[in-house]
């Protein structure tokens, strides 16, 4: 199993799950956050007064998948999540050694 963590823009949250959901994964989980990497931040105008924001609001995407499935949801992420722009985010696959899902103690892939 995997745990894949995508980092993508607020506004492809919709579809991106849309997408994944269409693809076959059953669950994922939403966290939203704050960062930077190559942007550096942004500027932003409000009331005439333009601000310095050095942590960009992003979503970050939690799913756990079989190992054969992995391929599928990362290029599902980012078909739908790029536009080609600098902060289009960044994807991360970590080995998941267990899932257990505590309502039935079910174990393993099973418990997905």
């Amino acid at each position: 199993m995997k745990k894949i963590e995508a980092i993508i823009r607020p506004h492809k949250l919709d579809d991106v799950q849309e997408a994944l959901s269409e693809a076959g994964f059953a669950g994922l989980t939403v966290s939203e956050v704050r960062g930077y990497g190559r942007q550096k931040g942004h500027k932003e105008v409000y009331r005439g007064t333009e601000y310095n924001l050095n942590f960009v609001p992003k979503v970050k995407i939690e799913l756990i998948c079989v190992d054969d499935r992995v391929e599928t949801a990362v290029e599902t992420i980012i078909k739908i999540a790029k536009t080609g722009q600098v902060g289009d985010g960044k994807i991360f696959i970590y080995d998941v050694k267990d899932a257990i899902r505590i309502r039935t103690g079910e174990s393993g892939e099973s418990s997905l």
